[in-house]
């Protein structure tokens, strides 16, 4: 790795009527005194600023400081603003890191080695050793359980020997590099042939599973046929793994084990969400991790929304009122259980309106109960039992055909308020989740004046839904937001998304990138923009940010940041924004990481303070086998 840089600024070449201006060698000599003279009054200016002199400009959240630096200009990363003619060009990194070091300049960079090839698949929060510290019960120990700060790796996590560029979308949808998943039990079951087969050096998804022996497109097909998933009405759905065990003879098998072995036979975790995307419908699939993690991790790599959890003792990681369907396909969640707890979870996270899908146990139990090794009459109980839950949740059975049964949430409570009063959560959050304990209760809507009306608001169809104001914003309830707020916010990120790709083309050419992260959400907007991409993006939104945290996250060193390395692929893509007295500090330890980075001026001109870094991961991978012996895991 190069040693420490001097950080490169990125300082447009200014164009009138399309031509470099200014043009002539007098302009120029006039230019370069102008040039030392307003770098003079900036120093003093940044004197001034340090010592308190002038306050810190209100966009930043640190001292406002600006480094006396020479700064670059490189044609590389020239872009007119104004100009409608300006073609987009893939950044030059490499040029964006030239030129002498500084002399005294302090700019040292810390560098991470790489981890242990063992950690190739390394989840801090669920790691299977420390899990076996928490409880079995409830399936607590499956749950999240983070490492403290003794435990924290301070290195790089590699990816597998002869890691290959995933295929592009929809391509990657039924192929997958085996080197990328490097997981051969996985096709253990090999008599039936629709589920999962490894060709050569690649993974092939027919699109088969446990109860879609036909495949996952004629089973969503099916569904199609008992409720519209063509009219808009559905565009966001929730896909359960596995649940929690339960208490059984010791002879018997827990209902984990058999879920999981399903799921390696059928790898169900993705291959409904997947043929759900061609119908303009987003479902995020979860599943907890086995032994390794290659159920989700599969579905990642084929371009599939997926999360690792688990439906135990906490609360999904949604807020109330997310999802227009939610599934369960042989997930053996006991819903009949804990007095209805993990229905009524599901019931938190439906919208008013949405469906609850379930296929396997115990629907249709009277012609698969041999096969399913279980009596007549325990299945049959276990159906009697959870159609006693939903009643309570005032769902009513839309239908039941062959292997699939729907039930439907009410619009609102308008009906059923006296029925549930002894059943409502008190005064709480509906929207909080993550960490927070399941109740055995019921989550109220919204109120409404008569029983015609929607709680919450009624939601427009897809595609008119993206634009539209969300109801909870027009009812107020979402403090410091407006309808106009909102408007504005969209029309900013699709801007801001343009200009991010008139900066690198890489994000102009179709299949680079699949899976997007914004790691500070807030509206939706960053997503919003990308929707005419083929490509998905998990919003998430800091649990305690009152309005926008994340430049006090990197303040705070160097944690996130590994993370962000350890969750991306390589070749990767990374955008920050922030004021760029943190940016110059970001990149330093991006340098560390070995990443490939660029600080480029705000879309609105080089006169604000926000800036954006550009960063790319470099590739590299685990040594080979016989090369892994030298490899070290460091720790703080």
């Amino acid at each position: 790795m190069a040693g420490p840089k001097t950080p490169p600024y990125y300082s447009p070449t200014y164009k009138r009527n399309g031509a470099n201006y200014p043009s002539s060698p007098h302009s120029i000599r006039i230019n370069l005194y102008t040039l030392a003279i307003a770098i003079t009054v900036l120093c003093f200016i940044a004197y001034l600023i340090g010592r308190g002199s002038i306050s810190a400009s209100p966009v930043s959240n640190v001292p406002a400081t600006i480094p006396c630096i020479p700064l670059k200009i490189t044609s590389t990363t020239a872009v007119s603003n104004n100009s409608s003619a300006s073609t987009s060009r893939e950044v030059d990194f490499s040029a964006s890191q030239g030129g002498d070091e500084g002399a005294g300049s302090d700019y040292s960079v810390k560098v991470y080695p790489p981890c242990d090839i063992k950690y190739s698949e390394y989840t801090p929060c669920e790691d299977p050793q420390r899990s076996l510290k928490f409880k079995r019960d409830r399936l607590i120990y499956r749950e999240r359980h983070c490492p403290d700060k003794s435990q924290l790796l301070k290195c790089r996590i590699p990816a597998p020997h002869g890691y290959k560029k995933p295929f592009k979308w929809p391509k990657s949808r039924d192929l997958a590099w085996y080197a990328n998943v490097p997981h051969k039990e996985l096709t253990v079951e090999k008599a039936v042939q629709n589920w999962i087969r490894k060709e050569g050096d690649k993974f092939r998804f027919p699109g088969g599973g446990t109860m879609f022996p036909n495949g996952a497109d004629v089973y969503v097909d099916d569904i199609d046929k008992l409720i519209n998933l063509k009219d808009g009405s559905i565009r966001t759905a929730i896909d359960t793994g596995c649940g929690v065990e339960v208490k059984a003879n010791k002879k018997v098998k827990t209902r984990l084990e058999i879920c999981l072995k399903k799921l390696q036979q059928s790898m169900q975790v993705a291959s409904w969400g997947a043929y759900l995307l061609s119908r303009d419908i987003l479902a995020i699939s979860f599943a907890p991790r086995d032994t390794h993690e290659a159920q989700v991790q599969f579905a990642l790599e084929r371009g599939v929304p997926a999360l690792i959890g688990v439906l135990a003792s906490k609360r999904l990681p949604y807020p109330s009122r997310a999802f227009d369907m939610a599934h369960c396909s042989r997930c053996l969640i006991p819903w009949d259980q804990e007095d209805g707890a993990y229905l009524m979870e599901v019931d938190r996270v439906l919208r008013p309106g949405g469906y609850w899908i379930l296929s396997g146990p115990p629907i249709r139990w009277r012609k698969y109960w041999k096969g399913w090794e279980r009596t007549r009459d325990d299945l049959n109980g276990e159906q009697t039992r959870i159609e006693e839950v939903a009643k309570k949740l005032c769902w009513k059975k839309f239908v039941e055909k062959d292997d699939i049964a729907i039930w439907q949430k009410p619009y609102n409570h308008f009906q059923c308020k006296e029925q549930k009063k002894k059943l409502m959560c008190p005064a709480q959050d509906p929207d909080r989740a993550w960490y927070t304990e399941l109740e055995t209760c019921v989550t109220p809507l919204p109120e409404v004046s008569n029983e015609e009306d929607v709680a919450g608001g009624e939601l427009e169809k897809w595609p008119k839904r993206l634009h539209a104001v969300s109801p909870r914003i027009s009812s107020g309830t979402v403090n410091g937001v407006t309808a106009e707020s909102f408007e504005k916010d969209s029309q900013l990120w699709q801007k801001r998304v343009s200009y991010y790709k008139s900066v690198d083309n890489k994000f102009n050419q179709p299949g680079r990138y699949r899976n997007l992260l914004d790691m500070n959400a807030y509206l939706g907007g960053f997503a919003a923009a990308w929707v005419d991409d083929p490509v998905w993006v998990m919003n998430a939104v800091p649990v305690e940010a009152e309005v926008n945290t994340l430049g006090v996250i990197y303040e705070r060193g160097l944690d996130i940041l590994l993370e962000m390395d350890r969750i991306l692929r390589p070749e990767g893509s990374v955008i920050i924004r922030e004021d760029v007295d943190i940016l110059v500090e970001v990149k330093k330890i991006a340098d560390g990481l070995n990443w490939d980075t660029l600080i480029v001026d705000h879309e609105d001109g080089p006169m604000e303070r926000e800036k954006l870094l550009f960063a790319v991961k470099s590739y590299w991978t685990a040594p080979s086998t016989q090369d892994s012996k030298n490899t070290t895991s460091p720790r703080i």
